[in-house]
């Protein structure tokens, strides 16, 4: 049988016949599902894709994988709409702007190929697309100091620095030397995150003209119809998973588009960009063109060493840096999340090909840069299809064959509103936060760290802000309450770093100086 001590670098058990594990291969009582649910089943793979897979093991079926894929590319194939929109709205340095509808190709194709590498090498039930937070710094950041291409290049050297630290060992390192309350605190804080984002993507949290950041809804009450079609998508998925109804999280998605879709036929509720209580990003209605042809113009277009010449050494590097944090610790948060939520776990918090996952996330930025997709990374919106029951990388072979056929069928993307998306978030956020209940919080040098890394994440609006606050409050506050000798010194290193990160404003000011 398996064990359950900690796997190896690349994420394998060590043999042992004294101790059995959630995948020992008897028949026996996996772990939950994020649905609340645990299944019993005889472990024995039925064939050698199963047992490659792992999925019987697991406690997963193909149907299962399918469904959590289907669900995964639903939630997240905003991406292919949205990245354009990030990318090709900003002039560069030289004045020169990229093209959406090749962005919107590089999208999907880098997104499609990732993700099924993901999958098969690291087989997992990660997805990879382009990373929102990395685009926008491109966009309003780096392209006002260097051309597109050089930006790109900054991003490819960002990727060959994150495989390095992941075939290296360095990544897994440093995941293996943060505390396992901080882990538990970094998937509570994600599924905080992302129910944040799912309220703010649906108009159900807005900002407000004056006074508090944010209110409910327009002036604190629900005035539009796509916030109602959230509403009612959040119950309905809500209760068909409080049923365990199999598929429920799919079910209820597209039960809401059919809503949504009939909405817009009869109210004809435009862009919210016009209209306060239109549709916040897409306008479901079926679209009259299905097919549309990708155009790959993008590919290859970057230069690795442009930027060095164009800023200097310096200041080149400072943006290498910046990326290279957001990068390393955004993703390595995520992952930590979804595995937990998976059940994939081990006790010590990491998973199953935990070096192969981080080194296949780092080509992911190489191939986004390569690409001008920008730096390609693991979605957190993965926790859609853990939810509806993914647990292997074949789910990941489903949404990457989704998002290579999205290049061809662009269109299609744009029948499911973010609003129903943003409800399956939310009910995914509400099933991540149940790891609060494994956290110390009787003991204060634990709890304000913690609290500190769930609470950031939602209100920077970026995973890697509350992993660097958690870190580096972790180190201080145990360090100061006489545990110094308790803190690992690679936490000492990383809030170090952290501690550059944030004051990189400053330091790129008087660079420029």
């Amino acid at each position: 049988m398996m064990s359950s001590q900690p796997p190896s670098a690349d994420g394998n058990a060590t043999a042992s016949s004294s101790t059995s594990s959630p995948f020992s291969r008897t028949a026996q009582t996996l772990p939950p599902l994020a649905t609340g649910t645990s299944t019993t089943v005889d472990a024995k793979p039925k064939n050698g894709f199963d047992k490659f897979f792992e999925i019987t093991r697991r406690g997963s079926t193909i149907g299962r994988e399918f469904r959590g894929g289907i669900v995964t590319f639903v939630t997240m194939a905003y991406i292919v709409i949205l990245n354009p929109l990030i990318l090709g709205g900003a002039k560069d340095v030289a004045g020169n702007m990229l093209n959406p509808a090749e962005i919107a190709a590089s999208t999907g194709l880098t997104a499609g190929v990732m993700t099924i590498l993901f999958g098969l090498i690291a087989r997992l039930p990660f997805a990879i697309a382009a990373g929102l937070g990395i685009n926008s710094f491109l966009a309003v950041s780096v392209v006002q100091q260097v051309t597109w291409p050089e930006a790109m290049g900054l991003v490819v050297i960002n990727g060959l620095f994150i495989v390095l630290f992941g075939a290296t060992g360095i990544r897994t390192a440093i995941f293996k030397a943060v505390p396992q309350q901080l882990k538990a605190a970094i998937t509570v804080g994600i599924g905080l995150f992302i129910a944040f984002i799912g309220f703010v993507d649906s108009g159900f949290v807005n900002r407000t003209p004056g006074g508090p950041p944010v209110q409910l809804g327009d002036g604190g009450s629900i005035t539009s119809v796509p916030t109602l079609i959230f509403v009612f998508a959040l119950v309905l998925i809500g209760v068909l998973v409080a049923r365990k109804v199999p598929g429920g999280i799919l079910i209820g998605i597209l039960v809401s588009t059919v809503i949504a879709i009939i909405a817009q036929a009869i109210l004809q509720l435009g862009s919210s960009a016009k209209d306060p209580n239109g549709w916040h990003m897409t306008i479901p209605q079926l679209p009259s063109q299905w097919v549309t042809i990708p155009n790959f113009g993008l590919v290859g277009q970057f230069d690795l060493f442009g930027a060095f010449s164009q800023v200097g050494v310096l200041s080149a590097t400072m943006l290498v840096f910046t990326l290279v944090f957001s990068n390393f610790f955004d993703a390595m948060g995520t992952m930590t999340g979804l595995a937990k939520n998976a059940g994939l776990a081990y006790k010590d918090g990491t998973f199953p090909r935990l070096r192969s996952a981080f080194v296949v996330e780092g080509l992911g930025a190489v191939a986004g840069g390569a690409t001008s997709s920008s730096s390609n990374t693991v979605y957190v919106d993965s926790a859609s299809g853990i939810g509806e029951g993914a647990r292997s990388g074949v789910a990941s072979l489903v949404v990457g064959g989704l998002f290579l056929l999205s290049m061809f069928f662009t269109p299609l993307t744009l029948v499911v509103p973010i609003e129903v998306g943003s409800a399956a978030l939310v009910v995914v956020g509400a099933m991540m936060m149940a790891q609060i209940k494994t956290i110390k919080f009787d003991n204060f040098a634990i709890a304000l760290p913690v609290f500190l890394t769930i609470v950031t994440m939602p209100l920077t609006y970026s995973i890697a802000n509350g992993i660097g606050v958690g870190f580096i409050s972790w180190t201080l506050i145990n360090a100061l309450s006489g545990r110094a000798r308790k803190v690992h010194w690679l936490m000492w290193v990383v809030s170090a770093g952290f501690l550059l990160y944030f004051v990189r404003g400053p330091i790129e000011t008087l660079l420029g100086h």
